[in-house]
């Protein structure tokens, strides 16, 4: 519900000045935002592979690290953690860009509701990560890895699947709807 209420805010800012919208959307990179965001959703790919890797209750890989089929949980959350790590990296980047621009919180309408949602959606996007690093640390700490360790994998994936979702409403709502 709180993304519906920024979503809400961001439409409703944007239909009061139709003309600073189109002025300063033209300061975004979509190319640039759309790498990024390829970077993410391939992120939710590779937190399912882990996820397939935690079913079977294998925590870590079996052979060699170039093997990728033979990758345990923790290897393929070590990269949705790396590739999450990017977005938030890049998305920073952005921002200096876009600052840089003249956009900033407190710039206009605009800048205040472009850094609240995507803002937003990067805090849930570190919450991911800290969240991967805790279910990676339980598999080492572990004894053994069951099913409670499992389904603490899973649940930490559904998490990750809707902050994907929501950032490709997001993605279609800032940088495509001009």
């Amino acid at each position: 519900m709180f993304f519906a209420g920024l979503f809400a805010m961001y439409f409703t800012l944007r239909a009061t000045s139709p003309e600073m919208w189109a002025t300063e959307t033209e300061k975004l990179d979509v190319p640039f935002a759309l790498a990024n965001t390829i970077i993410l959703v391939a992120s939710s790919f590779t937190c399912q592979f882990g996820v397939f890797a935690a079913e079977r209750l294998q925590a870590r890989r079996t052979g060699s690290p170039f093997n990728v089929a033979r990758w345990g949980m923790v290897e393929w959350f070590l990269l949705t953690f790396i590739m999450g790590a990017i977005f938030v990296s890049v998305q920073a980047y952005e921002y200096a860009h876009l600052v840089s621009e003249g956009v900033s919180l407190s710039s206009n309408a605009y800048g205040s509701a472009f850094y609240i949602t995507t803002g937003f959606h990067g805090l849930h996007v570190a919450g991911g990560l800290i969240a991967f690093l805790l279910i990676i640390g339980r598999a080492y700490v572990a004894k053994k890895f069951g099913h409670f360790e499992a389904t603490s994998a899973i649940v930490t994936s559904y998490y990750w699947h809707f902050v994907d979702v929501v950032w490709i409403a997001l993605f279609i709502i800032i940088y495509f709807l001009k």
